[in-house]
């Protein structure tokens, strides 16, 4: 059994970091399924679609709900499921984080979710000033 991964976040985001990811890796690892939420849609009824694809993606394992901004509403959706015991939510959705949870699929969910935010953290960094590269 693996662990499920459901991305949620606002259209088209979470679709077009899943495909950058698959293209990057030449596979996806784990059962992994996206919510794209749009500026007009009701949160309640995402809300229910969210929590049918959490039981969907569930083999056993638990489900690791990554969203993008916190505070906005797919992550306010996403907080909704952290009722569930076997369901745990990272937000600050980036590439980085998305790769390095593909790139473990065995680990558990505890530990996936604790590499996606390390993951998370070191694909944010200041880049050096080009002439200082001379």
């Amino acid at each position: 059994m693996t662990i499920g991964v459901l991305l949620v976040s606002h259209e088209p985001l979470g679709h077009v970091m899943l495909d950058i990811s698959v293209q990057t890796l030449s596979v996806c690892p784990l059962a992994t399924r996206v919510l794209g939420v749009r500026l007009s849609d009701d949160p309640d009824t995402l809300a229910i679609r969210a929590e049918k694809m959490v039981d969907e993606l569930n083999s056993g394992d638990g489900v690791l709900i990554l969203t993008d901004l916190y505070g906005a509403t797919p992550s306010n959706i996403a907080c909704r499921l952290t009722r569930f015991s076997d369901v745990m939510v990272v937000a600050g959705l980036n590439l980085s984080m998305l790769i390095r949870v593909l790139n473990y699929p065995e680990l558990s969910l505890t530990e996936m979710a604790e590499r996606a935010v390390d993951g998370g953290r070191q694909g944010v960094m200041l880049l050096p000033d080009r002439s200082s590269l001379t």
